[in-house]
């Protein structure tokens, strides 16, 4: 059973499972290989000079791989089920139960809809500051949550809160994720 299960492959759901699976939270990814970025070109993302939206993609995947995340491609999340003890995720291929979930499914907000989550009068799925839906332990991102502010580098951060706040239950503290130079494998 994954601790934290993540639809969406994009800058946030990659980047939420970046952390968790970083942190040895058990992670799953269901990426329908549908986000945005194959239609971007990133010149505005720290740290990146020019990349297509597709080679950072694959070059994020291949990150989230190496520190232990399960990255399926083409497995499609048709239903989220909230319970007592965490949540029931369903796919094409199976049911998974999980801990956490994270909805990193772009503009595409009919997932959090089906959840009955609550929204902002803005149309925007309502979150708090660490991206946390009214739903314990569901968190949404990126463009689901802001009104037009549909940047990689704005739901990458998103994803990062995201799992910083289910890191910091996990462990019962508040964590961080600051690595220094010696923690470099």
């Amino acid at each position: 059973m994954p601790d934290v299960a993540i639809v969406g492959g994009g800058a946030a759901g990659l980047s939420a499972a970046l952390f968790t699976a970083k942190n040895g939270l058990e992670t799953v990814v269901f990426d329908t290989d549908e986000t945005w970025m194959h239609r971007a070109h990133l010149f505005n993302y720290p740290g990146i000079r020019s990349i297509s939206g597709s080679e950072f993609v694959a070059l994020t995947r291949g990150q989230v791989r190496d520190r232990g995340a399960d990255v399926r491609v083409g497995e499609e999340v048709t239903d989220v089920e909230p319970g007592d003890d965490g949540f029931r995720v369903e796919t094409e291929d199976g049911e998974y139960d999980a801990d956490y979930v994270v909805l990193a499914t772009g503009a595409d907000r009919s997932m959090a809809e089906d959840l009955a989550v609550e929204f902002a009068d803005d149309g925007t799925v309502d979150v708090d500051l660490d991206t946390e839906t009214s739903i314990d332990d569901l968190y949404a991102t990126g463009a689901m949550v802001r009104d037009e502010e549909w940047q990689a580098v704005i739901a990458a951060g998103d994803g990062a809160s995201a799992a910083l706040d289910i890191l910091s239950k996990e462990k019962g503290e508040h964590f961080h994720d600051f690595d220094v130079p010696d923690d470099v494998p």
